[in-house]
């Protein structure tokens, strides 16, 4: 046992609780000591090519010891799957896409085969070394053959495996779920499974949302890459450019190593926006937040008090803090984790009148102290999960011997959302839901179930060393599926702190276990990035942090940067002191309100955003080379973002600046608080007081902004003989009926005098026009 664990679990969950975590230890060990037999390992590879069967969108190439399935898909997408691996089952996946038909399997050149379709190209040599091209033959990427480690006895842990790919030299990898490690991914080894964080950041071996999804990005174009498998495994890169030296470049070299599960994986390729789209198709679009979850939130431990409760939402009032949701910590809720304190309900109704929702936290252990009524019913339904022999496995939470249900199964995913559905009546809009990897305490190991744990998996059985990674996925499943139940024609409210490919489709990740330093908030740029570019677009970190001590400068620093990411939250966690803006005196409460005006402002251009990522799969946060994939200064750029297309953000992530260079990819760009206009593509410095950060708008944009009669349109003045835009999604006030999008565009007025902007099918505008970046300003 590492000694250093054990002082951390001490001071995360006491001396008691320190204890505990040891037994829970020792028996977790145990437990997958005995789920694993002894016998030498064999490696294999698929040996040399045997026979090709033509198939639609592909074909089945045999070699001696493997074979391998291709099939390109009618959007151009390609999937490769090794023995017999196919695309389904999958948590993943909303619908297996159909091969294209028009797409050609042909012999080429050195023995192998090709499949040729007017998306993509994609070979395969006699060695299986498969290549994903452009239609006109540019490599993007190439996988060589998957080497396989078997035990000859059957046992657990069976087809361990590991495949190399190779990258152009210049390509930039961005991806792999949270990574707080932006701008691309630097080289080293990145593990592969969802982990209860610690307070360092960034930490490649401990995040709470991991994906083997990949964002590639090189001369040749751009690709996403994602390995089905849930499996605990790990990447490594080296870059192309520390490879070079010998007058030639040498490639970007990535390497997946899993402990077991298929050999599968799915390539996208093209343009960034047609990417994400794919994504979306395959993977499901995101859910919508309800429209209040565009505004500011707070939660803390301690509020479950309803005095303290009231007392702290009125003075975020009396401050001209315009709060819309509070989120409750475990304090809220009656001892044994059950449902809310009685005496809660009492104010519940009278914040609700005010506008401010309550959310309430959930986690999945539950506990077995006392024998509360969540674990009775439970047990009696057969909802948690057992090991081999049939035993509940008893894991460690907060509240102490806790057991965890078992989301794989249908049956307990309805009886806990229905749990979940319990607090809407209780007067809550919404849960979030915490330490859902899962995680258990424990004084050394993973902090997490045992990994031969039993699974119901769909009816198919599995353990939890192929599941953990998609617990939390399902959990947040059962939560949307509850609420939406409950109530049809609102849109359900889930946080989750973990998750998996295919989360979006029911909620939001919250960037809970964020560092405290500037090294945290540095890194909440490049999480929230990396977790829309794989497919997750509503999420933000907590402002400040959640471990130690927040100067003032960092706190209003980092809430600048909230306002401009899709989930604005503060935060005040137990033990962690006081997180809201007017403990750190008045200056920076007055950049809050600031930063706050403008993040009301824009609520209805936030609102948009959603509706154009359920549409289009595309983030709201972007990376500033969306739109210019070919331009590598930008691909180097990890202190900035784009959101939507139009706005550029440029927080400030180092104490004591107040003048910040700001990259700017290509075309005209206005300061939007001087009004002056900076063209790319290069740098410029930019004014970066205290009070704000620079923010920049593209020429010709149309932003629906709150004004003072409702709605009205921003349009920032077009270059002379181009045109702009920008889409508006009438707010629906969070109900899930289906809004018909807005589309506007901007041009410069034939007389000269200014920016015209029409609707798209050149009709006038009803709403009110106010025009920015015009020659006097």
């Amino acid at each position: 046992m590492d000694a250093r664990d054990l002082a951390r679990s001490t001071r995360v969950v006491g001396v008691t609780r320190a204890l505990r975590s040891v037994g829970v230890a020792w028996r977790r060990r145990s437990l997958d000591a005995r789920a694993v037999s002894s016998g030498g390992e064999r490696a294999r590879t698929p040996g040399e090519l045997v026979s090709v069967e033509p198939l639609p969108g592909g074909g089945l190439v045999r070699f001696a010891r493997s074979r391998l399935r291709v099939r390109v898909t009618v959007q151009g997408a390609v999937f490769c799957g090794w023995d017999g691996a196919e695309p389904e089952p999958s948590y993943a996946l909303v619908c297996c896409p159909a091969a294209d038909e028009r797409a050609q399997l042909e012999p080429d050149m050195d023995g192998g085969w090709r499949v040729v379709s007017r998306r993509v190209l994609v070979t395969v040599s006699r060695r299986g070394v498969v290549e994903v091209c452009t239609p006109g033959g540019r490599v993007l990427r190439r996988e060589w053959p998957p080497r396989w480690w078997e035990r000859p006895d059957g046992a657990p842990g069976v087809a361990r495996w590991s495949q190399l790919a190779e990258l152009p030299a210049e390509a930039r990898v961005f991806g792999l779920g949270g990574s707080g490690v932006g701008p691309g991914l630097p080289s080293g080894a990145y593990r592969l499974w969802n982990s209860s964080p610690t307070p360092l950041q960034p930490d490649l071996q401990r995040r709470p949302v991991t994906m083997p999804v990949q964002w590639v990005v090189s001369g040749a174009g751009a690709h996403l890459v994602f390995h089905d498998n849930s499996a605990e495994g790990g990447w490594s890169l080296r870059r192309g450019a520390e490879g070079a030296g010998s007058g030639h470049d040498q490639p970007a070299r990535g390497t997946l190593r899993m402990s077991g599960g298929p050999v599968r994986y799915w390539v996208l390729v093209g343009t960034p926006a047609r990417v994400a789209r794919s994504w979306a198709q395959l993977t499901g679009g995101p859910a919508l937040p309800p429209s209040w979850a565009f505004g500011y939130q707070h939660g803390a431990w301690g509020l479950g008090d309803p005095e303290r409760l009231s007392e702290v939402v009125e003075e975020f009032g009396e401050r001209g803090l315009p709060l819309t949701a509070v989120h409750l910590d475990l304090d809220h809720l009656e001892p044994g984790g059950g449902r809310p304190r009685p005496r809660l309900s009492a104010v519940t109704g009278e914040l609700a009148d005010r506008g401010i929702r309550l959310m309430s936290v959930v986690e999945p252990g539950v506990p077995t102290r006392g024998g509360g009524e969540r674990y009775r019913e439970g047990v009696a339904a057969g909802a948690f999960v057992r090991d081999g022999r049939g035993r509940l496995v008893r894991g460690l939470g907060w509240s102490g011997e806790a057991v965890y249900p078992d989301v794989t199964d249908p049956r307990v995913r309805k009886w806990w959302g229905e749990l979940c559905a319990e607090r809407l009546a209780d007067g809550f809009a919404g849960v979030w839901q915490h330490r859902d990897e899962p995680t258990s305490f424990v004084a050394f190991g993973d902090p997490t179930l045992p990994g031969s744990a039993r699974h119901h998996v769909e009816g198919r059985g599995g353990d939890h060393r192929e599941v953990h990674n998609v617990y939390a996925l399902n959990l947040a499943r059962a939560a949307f599926e509850g609420l939406l139940h409950q109530r049809p024609d609102q849109r359900p409210f889930v946080l989750s702190r973990s998750g998996w490919a295919g989360s979006q489709r029911y909620g939001g990740v919250f960037g809970g276990g964020t560092g405290s330093g500037w090294e945290g908030l540095r890194a909440s740029v490049s999480w929230t990035l990396s977790l829309g570019l794989c497919g997750v677009p509503y999420s933000g970190p907590d402002v400040g942090g959640v471990w130690g001590a927040v100067p003032a400068e960092l706190y209003l620093r980092w809430f600048q940067l909230g306002a401009w990411q899709p989930l604005l939250r503060t935060y005040a966690g137990r033990g962690a002191g006081a997180r809201v803006p007017w403990a750190f005196g008045a200056e920076v409460t007055e950049g809050v309100r600031e930063a706050l005006r403008q993040r009301e402002r824009l609520l209805p251009f936030w609102e948009t955003l959603a509706q154009l990522a359920l549409r289009t799969g595309a983030p709201y946060v972007r990376p500033l080379w969306w739109r210019y994939p070919g331009d590598r200064a930008l691909w180097e750029v990890g202190d900035a973002f784009l959101l939507g297309d139009d706005l550029l953000v440029a927080p400030v992530c180092e104490p004591g600046v107040r003048r910040r260079t700001v990259r700017l990819p290509k075309g005209l760009w206005y300061d939007t608080a001087t009004g002056l206009a900076h063209r790319g593509p290069g740098e410029v410095e930019l004014a970066a007081p205290l009070s704000r950060i620079p923010v920049l708008a593209r020429a010709g944009a149309v932003l629906p902004v709150r004004g003072a009669e409702g709605v009205e349109l921003e349009v920032w003045a077009p270059e002379p003989g181009q045109r702009g835009g920008g889409w508006y999604a009438p707010v629906t006030d969070g109900t899930r009926e289906r809004v018909e999008m807005e589309r506007y565009v901007s041009l410069w007025a034939p007389d000269g005098r200014g920016p015209l902007v029409t609707r798209e099918d050149g009709s006038p505008v009803q709403r009110p026009v106010r025009a920015r970046g015009l020659p006097e300003e």
